[in-house]
Formats: C-alpha cells, structure tokens, sequence
C-alpha cells in the first residue's frame, strides 16, 4: 500500500479526533465578527477556499481565501489564519513575517516545530493527520473538519460518510474515463478544486473544476462520452439530464460533501494505479515548496 492510500484511509479517526478536540483550540481560531483572511499554497488553498465559505455563510463575519502569495497586503483584516501542513512553504512564511505586528496570526499546522511556528503568534496543531505522501489527503480534509467543528458545521454524519466513501465501490467505468470535471456550490467549490487537483497530481489525469451554474457556460463542451462529471453537494435542477445528454458519466455526490472528497482521493489512486503510476512520486513535486 502507497503512503497516499495508507494515509487517505486513516481520515475517520482524524476527523473524530479533530473535532472532539474543537474546543481546545476555539481561543486559537477565528471568533464570531472578525474580519478574517484564510489562505494556504495548494491544496490549503483550496481548503482555505471552503472554509471561508463556510464561515461567512454561517453568519460569522466577513470571510476571504487567497492562495498566500496573492493575499492583498494593504486590505484590513481582524485575523489572518494560514493553513499549512509542512509549517515550511516560503510563500506562507512570507507572509507571515510581513503581518508580524500588524495583524493577529494563527497557523494550522501539522509540525509546529517547523518555522510557522515562530512565524505565527499562534498555533493549531494537527499533527496525528501529518503525512508522509507528497499529495495531500488526510491533513486538508482533518483541517477542515476542525473549522467546521469550531462553526458548529460539523456534522454527526460525516465520520460515517468517510467510512462509507472509502468502503464503497466507486461507480463502474469511472476509472476508465479520459478526463474528470468536478463541481460545487458554495462551500463545495473549494472541494471540487481539490478533487481535481488530486487527479492532477497522483494520476496526471485531465481534470477541471468549476461553480455548478458555470459549467453550463462553456465547459460543458467537453464533456462527452469516455468523460465524467462528479457533483459534489446538491445539484442544481436539470443538470444531471444535460449531463447525461452529452454522454458523459454523470456521477452524484450522495454523501457529505467532505466524504465525497475522499471517494475522489480513492479514484484519483484507483487511476494512477490503472496508468502504472506511483502516486507517491508525483512528477515534478515536493513535499513542500521552499523558495
């Protein structure tokens, strides 16, 4: 077994842990009326996305994601909460030396003995979700579930829904597919992202993603027989049937959205592994990047 299937599979007991452990780090994490920016480099980033999302939806105050390298330095903000697994991405401890003094800083980390954690004022520690893999699994997803428990977005069901994404066969001639379109709504947009960048990265797959209502915009062009598109959250009316009017395998996200993420970690091993691939040695990538 690959680092990234040993790792995807350990998420239910992350996410359990993650957010039974919520309230320990709510002085730590963003309170109720604050300005604040989330941002990360990758796939944090994308998280960054969801969360903030989430946050903002939940009436929690105003709420923006930047990939750190695009955050923009002269906007205000109550509190800038930088997710990084690694603790050492340059682009992230830029930015935190830049804020050192001017704005309260947290970090989401999973070794605080790494730079963030003297780059940032304050520190949340995930390290039973670290990773060996190159590619992201279980540290994304356990840092997003501990937001969502600190919302009190968590829902009971998710941990179930984990098991069930990764016990679950995944949908016949998925795997085959020649080219992968992902899709949310909200919160779900910054997940249909990271699906993708999972087939990007593991199985060198061509995969897109977009906002549900945009897909019908022009990206629907290319979707046609040999592809699939994966909804992940509620459909919007109508779309399934344009979908399969194309001939495209349409397949539906039935479980909570962050568990439908996982089935897409396990087709995006499933189709490295039917190319010859080794998603543990993602071409061109490293753990980390360091400038």
């Amino acid at each position: 077994m690959t680092h990234v299937e040993d790792e995807l599979r350990s998420q239910p007991e992350c996410w359990a842990r993650a957010a039974a452990e919520a309230g320990r780090w709510a002085p730590d994490l963003p309170r109720p009326g604050e300005r604040v920016a989330i941002v990360g480099c990758g796939t944090s980033s994308f998280m960054a996305r969801a969360a903030a999302a989430l946050r903002e939806g939940a009436g929690q105050g105003e709420t923006d994601a930047f990939a750190a390298s695009e955050f923009p330095r002269h906007r205000p903000y109550d509190r800038v909460l930088a997710l990084t697994r690694s603790g050492t991405t340059t682009e992230v401890l830029d930015l935190l030396a830049r804020l050192r003094g001017r704005t309260p800083t947290t970090a989401v980390t999973a070794d605080p003995s790494t730079p963030v954690g003297e780059a940032a004022d304050r520190v949340v520690v995930l390290d039973h979700a670290d990773e060996l893999s190159v590619v992201q699994t279980r540290f994304a997803t356990t840092a997003l579930t501990l937001l969502r428990a600190h919302l009190g977005l968590h829902p009971d069901s998710a941990v179930a829904d984990c098991r069930t994404a990764l016990a679950e066969p995944l949908p016949e001639g998925l795997v085959e597919c020649g080219q992968f379109t992902f899709l949310g709504r909200g919160w779900t947009v910054g997940l249909a992202h990271e699906a993708a960048l999972k087939m990007r990265e593991a199985a060198l797959a061509w995969a897109e993603a977009y906002p549900a209502m945009e897909y019908r915009h022009g990206p629907i062009s290319v979707s046609t027989s040999g592809t699939a598109t994966w909804m992940i959250g509620e459909a919007p009316d109508g779309l399934a049937r344009q979908v399969g009017d194309t001939g495209a395998l349409w397949v539906r996200g039935a479980l909570d959205p962050l568990a439908e993420l996982v089935r897409a970690q396990r087709l995006a091993v499933a189709v490295a592994a039917a190319r010859g691939l080794d998603p543990d040695r993602p071409r061109h990538l490293t753990r980390s990047v360091i400038l």
